[in-house]
């Protein structure tokens, strides 16, 4: 069944945008939700009237995402948690718990639903965790769980020492 969008639906499209849905997800969830309507030919003819409104608002929100992005993209935050022996955690770290360290430490509101993890962060160290914005467009934030930034660097210095000194040992044995 084609319906309309009156808004961004994930997976599906943006608003205006007619998509092919199953009939059952449209009448069940989609029309009493008012997230799309049916594309007849008179719902089209006034969507074709209004597409000027609608590339205006998706302008708008391109913009917020892209603002909100580089306030955010490549910077760390730190989140407390209970850790046990051998670092790890008692539970894991949540969306809502990334989102509030954004929003504390950065001073810019995020939705936790957009905070995007792959793995359970349960141990202690950096984790790359994205954030998604509008569509395609994403931030990459470090989350610190359990230690500060300048331990984290010394711990990459250490890394990268140790790495040269296997290349070392490895030429030598040659």
């Amino acid at each position: 069944m084609k319906v309309i969008l009156l808004g961004e639906l994930r997976g599906k499209g943006g608003e205006g945008d007619i998509v092919d849905v199953a009939q059952g997800y449209a009448e069940n969830f989609l029309f009493p939700n008012k997230m799309a309507q049916p594309a007849t030919p008179g719902n089209i003819k006034q969507l074709e009237q209004r597409r000027k409104n609608i590339e205006k608002r998706e302008a708008e929100r391109v913009a917020n995402a892209e603002a909100l992005k580089a306030a955010i993209d490549g910077k760390s935050v730190t989140v407390d948690a209970k850790i046990g022996e051998e670092g790890q955690l008692f539970g894991s770290v949540t969306a809502a718990q990334i989102a509030d360290a954004i929003k504390a430490q950065l001073g810019t509101e995020v939705d936790r639903k957009r905070v995007g993890r792959g793995n359970a962060i349960k141990s202690v160290g950096a984790h790359k965790v994205e954030v998604n914005f509008y569509r395609e467009i994403t931030a990459e934030v470090t989350v610190l769980v359990g230690v500060t930034e300048a331990e984290t660097a010394e711990e990459e210095t250490e890394a990268e020492a140790e790495a040269a000194e296997d290349v070392e040992t490895a030429e030598d044995a040659e």
